[in-house]
């Protein structure tokens, strides 16, 4: 369990940060930026969680929880990516139980006909919202890897879970009866 009894260091004052080990980094490091993004991710699925019940927010609650995990992850250095006592690590577990949701969910949406607005319901627009900081986060993972080891088990992790966060946003807009197609040039 993680206790905190100060909120405020004032050792990122001139701009670094610690990582789980206690090696210091820039604040604007790759490594930095995707776990941030991540920590920013959970943020955004939160608010969509105000709109959700039942098994949507079962699953949220679930991926909020996974997030914690990857950002641990992500700010723990090192090439052994072995979860142990001391390093939380991103599991492929995590990724099967994604893959799992979304293909039951992917079941009874509707074809896609089209790219999709965020929008619809306010719990949807909110994931696909959650769903492009994902993308961030990921981007900024993949960019820390090729300076440093990372997980690849997190790097998957987010890459599916942004898939996740699209079909679950669709299922929440009544399977996709709801989704706000684009409509290519119709305000030309």
């Amino acid at each position: 369990m993680v206790k905190l009894t100060k909120i405020y260091t004032r050792g990122g004052d001139k701009g670094q940060t610690s990582l789980a080990g206690g090696r210091r980094l820039d604040k604007d490091d790759a490594r930095v930026a995707a776990y941030g993004t991540v920590d920013e991710a959970n943020a955004a699925i939160g608010i969509a969680r105000l709109s959700t019940a039942g098994p949507a927010d079962r699953m949220l609650s679930r991926i909020q929880n996974d997030l914690f995990d990857v950002g641990a992850d992500l700010a723990t250095p090192g090439d052994d990516f072995t979860p142990s006592d001391m390093a939380l690590r991103a599991t492929d577990a995590q990724v099967t139980r994604l893959e799992q949701e979304i293909d039951e969910m992917n079941k009874a949406l509707a074809d896609l006909t089209s790219f999709i607005l965020p929008g619809g319901s306010p719990a949807s627009a909110y994931l696909h919202l959650a769903r492009t900081i994902v993308r961030r986060a990921e981007r900024y993972a993949i960019t820390a890897a090729k300076a440093e080891p990372i997980n690849p088990v997190a790097i998957k992790y987010l890459n599916r879970l942004s898939d996740h966060l699209f079909v679950l946003a669709r299922h929440l807009n009544d399977n996709g009866a709801n989704d706000v197609l684009w409509v290519p040039g119709a305000n030309r």
